[in-house]
């Protein structure tokens, strides 16, 4: 076994601890494992990664459904329009410069962090675990199929917040959901790419392996890890990723000065959490009355 073999399979299992602990990022972790440290070509890197994901996905999804974290009507009508999005937004992806398509998906990114990181601005809506109307599920799966469509990803980082703040579901069932979304997606997708991609599937069911039992550690911790820190961490991973595909795309000296303003602002920001006592990064969320009398219910 090579070392690049073993460094792949190691790195595989953040793929599918992302996707477990918070129902989203494999897409962003896998393509660049696939292309940097196994050495695939791009194209071959993104069929493969949507069967990796599609798989991890699947199997993560059963996991959290065990413990009663999936709306599998939801997750499916929401797949379904997603799929169908998709479909048009690579249709409308296919005219537009690869740089733009790729700087609109960080903005959006960064846009949907921020949003997860601040949270719901009603704090006197309790988060709830019931099935969402059908038509407002089918108007978000478009629009978010639409979106990831356009930017080629697998849409876990627009799923878990449409689901989480603009549903209103709690962050672990909206994790759980959006893992449904993500597999019915990422096959659809799978299948456009083998009519023109053949891939080494002795290498990607090796990936596809270690991702999953990532994803099963994934799962068990997604339920112990409390909402509000569930929630904050989701969008700052979403934060980072985002900012470094800016750093990625955008033209010199642009992209030098953001990537020097994120590290400070980062080292600012740990220097805040781990020495400031009264650091307000750390603040709790106050808890709203009605999910008290909620928890004390149970």
């Amino acid at each position: 076994m090579t070392l690049t073999l073993v460094l792949t399979l190691l790195f595989s299992v953040l793929i599918g601890l992302s996707l477990g602990l918070l129902g989203g990022g494999g897409s962003i972790l896998t393509v660049p494992i696939l292309t940097y440290v196994a050495g695939m070509n791009p194209k071959e890197a993104i069929a493969a990664s949507l069967f990796v994901v599609g798989a991890t996905s699947a199997v993560s999804a059963v996991t959290h459904a065990r413990k009663k974290r999936v709306k599998w009507r939801t997750g499916l009508v929401f797949g379904a329009a997603g799929m169908a999005g998709a479909f048009g937004g690579g249709l409308l992806g296919g005219h537009i410069p690869g740089t733009i398509l790729m700087i609109a998906f960080a903005l959006m990114m960064v846009a949907t962090s921020l949003a997860m990181i601040r949270g719901r601005k009603d704090r006197t809506t309790v988060a709830h675990d019931g099935e969402l109307p059908v038509l407002k599920v089918i108007l978000e799966g478009l629009v978010v199929g639409l979106v990831t469509g356009l930017v080629g990803a697998g849409g876990g980082f627009l799923v878990v917040p449409a689901l989480a703040l603009l549903g209103g579901l709690s962050m672990p069932v909206a994790v759980g959901t959006s893992l449904v979304v993500i597999a019915m997606k990422s096959f659809a997708g799978l299948g456009g790419y083998l009519t023109t991609v053949s891939l080494d599937w002795a290498l990607v069911g090796g990936v596809t392996a270690a991702a999953i039992l990532g994803s099963f550690l994934g799962a068990r911790l997604a339920g112990r890890i409390p909402e509000a820190a569930l929630r904050k961490g989701f969008g700052f991973f979403v934060l980072a990723m985002g900012v470094f595909v800016l750093v990625q795309e955008l033209p010199s000296p642009a992209n030098l000065i953001l990537g020097i303003t994120a590290g400070a602002a980062a080292a600012v920001a740990a220097l805040c959490w781990f020495v400031i006592p009264a650091c307000p990064l750390r603040r709790k969320s106050p808890t709203p009355p009605a999910a008290n009398m909620a928890t004390e219910a149970r």
